[in-house]
């Protein structure tokens, strides 16, 4: 599974996250938590991380979760184009960053790694087509307008795909998943920072499977 992992493609990668409609958006605050923290994603069903460079553990923590053969990981909160390399040699296979940046974005593009940028407006998802991408990251999702704003944006730019991330949770998951125009939500509600403080694996691993359940029950509905 692993060397399947390292051989995606960039389409391959973005297919995956996109399958499994959930990307957990983890911000890691003690490196000791990031192993528990696989098992409990991989325990529970979910097979895709996001691991924000919000904390001075980020990077090894992404290292930890790339070497495990069931997680798909990636690097969030991504700024800069020497992110995209540390980031990429710490072993994520796609990046996310919170605004559309040209150097990022290119960065990406040169070391072949799926880029999600954020997006909040019709300019903002302009360039990111001009730059070729499809699949964006809508941010923050509710105070940017919420899956309305989505709907509307949708019309003009019928080929976008969009990954909802910032203020979604299981209260208005189905207002984001019930859009034709989105492909997968993030969200940081099945791994809370208090729980992971905690030690609570139990409860991280229940809470990502009652997620993974949501999301199914509402694709299949």
């Amino acid at each position: 599974m692993q060397t399947q992992n390292r051989d995606l493609t960039v389409d391959a990668v973005t297919d995956r996250i996109t399958g499994i409609g959930l990307l957990p958006v983890i911000v890691v605050d003690d490196l000791a938590q990031a192993r528990p923290l696989a098992r409990a994603l991989v325990d529970s069903g979910l097979h895709t991380a996001e691991v924000t460079f919000r904390t001075p553990q980020a990077l090894d923590a992404l290292a930890v979760f790339a070497g495990h053969p069931e997680l798909l990981v990636g690097a969030g909160t991504v700024r800069t184009a020497e992110q995209v390399r540390r980031a990429q040699d710490a072993g994520a296979r796609f990046v996310v960053s919170p605004g559309f940046s040209e150097p990022v974005v290119e960065a990406c593009r040169t070391r072949e790694i799926p880029v999600f940028p954020g997006v909040s407006s019709a300019t903002d998802i302009h360039r990111a087509t001009e730059a070729g991408l499809d699949v964006l990251k809508f941010f923050p999702a509710e105070a940017s307008g919420g899956a309305a704003a989505i709907a509307a944006l949708a019309a003009p730019f019928p080929d976008v795909r969009f990954i909802p991330t910032g203020g979604v949770g299981p209260r208005n998951l189905p207002d984001y998943l019930g859009l034709p125009a989105v492909c997968c939500v993030g969200g940081s509600w099945m791994v809370p920072r208090d729980a992971m403080r905690a030690g609570d694996w139990l409860g991280v691993t229940e809470l990502c499977r009652q997620a993974v359940a949501q999301v199914a029950q509402l694709r299949a509905g």
